[in-house]
């Protein structure tokens, strides 16, 4: 980087700040395609914080597409509390991590601000950019995830549909479109890493087809040896071994729906299931009619019963408030978050056209 730049460390339970160089920053340095986004997030240790200038941080190049969001700089500007450090490629001097908060800091006349350093390349430096700003903050919107999906299929074309689905946000399937339309041989790889650090097969009819021959060989295999020695999970050895008991083919046939018909009925319906295909979705009637099938879910001990079954049932609760209660809610949002709560909202709305695309999906699937 030519001359060597300097960097504060900020002044611990009242020890003397002193000045230290690049080269005592912390790394997370990681292997191309290889890199583990939560221990990335571990290596930067509370105690090797800097402080660096503001003037020599560069903002390019950020998942952010939109930019920083004035109200919500302002915002991080007024809080009195010292806002967390920001998370810098030590390599570029790009922001990560921490846009508004770095905004914020000029808008309060700082010429320093606290940071911690990432030492792999762009690319991976990329993909933190996009966990991070998934994971908290001013949440990236739609838009904004899908074109990071896009890139990380580029960079890392190695990762499954699940790997990049996790980082950027959106759905598995939604990455899949994507990784179709990507230019190159994203889509003719033969195995990909997933999620848990695993190589898996993208294309697995060889191995049910030598599960299928493995099951007719030796009926006393359990679904563990058939799923090692056929390369599948064992949820796809059992899967065929259910077919084979069912006289079908190990190979399920393929869909003849496409995934936007599966979105057009997913929005379709909600709102007719809702509302009774008049007026909005804040109709009395209409909340009445929620209020009711959310109460016959309650009663239903497969939801009851189960963690993840009152989960679900807690987030259906919030919709089964009255046409009167959102208004009031609406009303009483104070004036300067109503762009920001007005954002979530959005995002929130398309979560659960994903959750519908997929459970119907699922559902479909399963009949």
């Amino acid at each position: 980087m030519g001359e060597q730049n300097s960097v504060t460390r900020p002044e611990p339970f009242g020890e003397p700040t002193h000045t230290v160089g690049y080269v005592d920053a912390p790394a997370a340095s990681h292997h191309k395609g290889e890199m583990k986004l939560q221990d990335a997030y571990e290596k930067f240790d509370q105690d090797l914080v800097v402080e660096v200038e503001i003037h020599a941080l560069k903002t390019a190049d950020s998942p952010r597409t939109s930019g920083a969001d004035p109200e919500h700089v302002e915002v991080l500007a007024a809080a009195q509390e010292p806002l967390p450090p920001i998370i810098v490629h030590r390599a570029t001097m790009r922001v990560i991590d921490g846009l508004h908060r770095l905004r914020a800091a000029e808008l309060r006349g700082q010429d320093k601000i606290a940071a911690r350093f990432f030492d792999g390349d762009e690319d991976d430096a990329f993909v933190l950019a996009v966990e991070s700003n998934v994971r908290h903050g001013l949440p990236l919107t739609l838009a904004e995830r899908k074109h990071a999906a896009w890139r990380i299929v580029a960079s890392h074309p190695q990762w499954s549909d699940r790997m990049i689905a996790s980082v950027s946000g959106i759905a598995p399937g939604t990455v899949a479109d994507i990784r179709k339309r990507a230019p190159g041989d994203q889509v003719a790889a033969v195995s990909r890493i997933g999620h848990d650090g695993r190589v898996r097969p993208v294309d697995i009819s060889e191995g049910r087809l030598r599960a299928s021959e493995l099951i007719s060989e030796n009926p006393g295999l359990s679904l563990r040896q058939i799923a090692r020695a056929a390369a599948i999970s064992p949820e796809t050895v059992r899967d065929v071994r259910n077919r084979m008991r069912r006289g079908e083919d190990p190979l399920p046939k393929p869909r003849a729906h496409k995934r936007d018909e599966h979105e057009t009925r997913a929005v379709e319906r909600p709102h007719d299931f809702g509302t009774g295909g008049t007026g909005t979705v804040f109709d009395q009637a209409a909340a009445r009619n929620r209020a009711t099938i959310v109460e016959r879910l309650r009663a239903d001990p497969a939801l009851r019963f189960s963690e993840t079954g009152r989960t679900l049932l807690r987030l259906l609760n919030v919709y089964t408030m009255s046409a009167q209660g959102w208004e009031e809610i609406i009303d009483n949002v104070p004036p300067h978050c109503g762009t920001i709560v007005a954002r979530l909202a959005n995002e929130c709305a398309g979560m659960w056209e994903e959750f519908a695309v997929r459970l119907e999906r699922k559902v479909t699937e399963s009949a």
